[in-house]
């Protein structure tokens, strides 16, 4: 099992529960090595001064902030510790709130918060009275020395919390939303809902797989055994569309599980 990333207690009230925080989510991926090419030795990395002009090890190292141009305040980590919060070992429920009104944007990293023995009671109560009421609950907790807002939301019988960005980290793009306004037909329109609706289904994550990553490893396999190399996949050639209407109309007329049976003949000859 992965190590608690975080140890305390949810209050809410008078009541408090100890709990623990487990990563829920991780990427993963095919992992590539920095080797030299000349004799196939994983090559390492090094932390050098250039003042001093000599390797420095990681004893030496310490935290700077810089304050101008090559100046820097150097704050130790137990300088830091003496600053924590109490957030830093309780997450205190300040408010409920309808996860509907919580937009995915702010999302940031998810983790499953687990309860110790002394607090699966209270635990229990603040997952049904949320899971009764479809409430959220928003929290604030230091993690990674940072204070983080959080919402906590019932998942498969149990509670998952979300470290949530502030508003000032949600980014702006120029020109967002801004050429969304183009005048459709009432006709394109209606064409254009009724190929969603022919597309929709139950969302099943385990259904979607990472094609790019499973041909990288049939590279890494047919390089390791000696075998051809898998060919390349042809895409289509995409331009933007002139005719509007003409697109909808072939759209809907095409077979609309194309990536499903794709997908499928592709794990058959995997398994052949």
């Amino acid at each position: 099992m992965a190590a608690s990333i975080w140890k305390g207690y949810i209050s809410f009230g008078l009541i408090s529960a100890p709990v623990r925080l487990l990563v829920a989510a991780r990427e993963s991926h095919v992992r590539f090595h920095e080797v030299h090419r000349e004799c196939g030795t994983r090559v390492h990395q090094q932390l050098y001064c250039p003042y001093d002009e000599r390797v420095v090890s990681r004893d030496e190292i310490a935290m700077g902030y810089e304050v101008s141009d090559d100046k820097y305040v150097l704050v130790d980590r137990n300088e830091l510790k003496k600053l924590q919060p109490s957030s830093s070992t309780a997450m205190e429920i300040t408010q409920f709130v309808k996860l509907a009104d919580v937009d995915p944007v702010y999302f940031q990293t998810s983790y499953f918060c687990l309860p110790e023995e002394a607090g699966k009671k209270a635990y229990a109560l603040l997952l049904r009275a949320m899971e009764s009421l479809q409430y959220a609950a928003i929290a604030k907790i230091t993690l990674h020395q940072r204070e983080q807002v959080t919402i906590l939301r019932p998942y498969k019988d149990g509670l998952t919390l979300h470290t949530l960005y502030y508003p000032a980290e949600i980014r702006e793009a120029k020109g967002y939303g801004k050429d969304s306004g183009q005048t459709l037909k009432k006709e394109e329109l209606r064409l254009g809902e009724e190929f969603a609706k022919a597309l929709l289904k139950p969302f099943h994550p385990q259904e979607f797989q990472d094609e790019y990553q499973q041909r990288v490893q049939e590279l890494i396999e047919s390089k390791s055994t000696g075998e051809q190399a898998p060919k390349p996949e042809k895409g289509r050639r995409l331009a933007p569309v002139l005719d509007l209407m003409s697109a909808l109309k072939k759209s809907l007329a095409e077979p609309q599980d194309k990536g499903e049976s794709k997908s499928k003949s592709r794990k058959l000859k995997r398994t052949a």
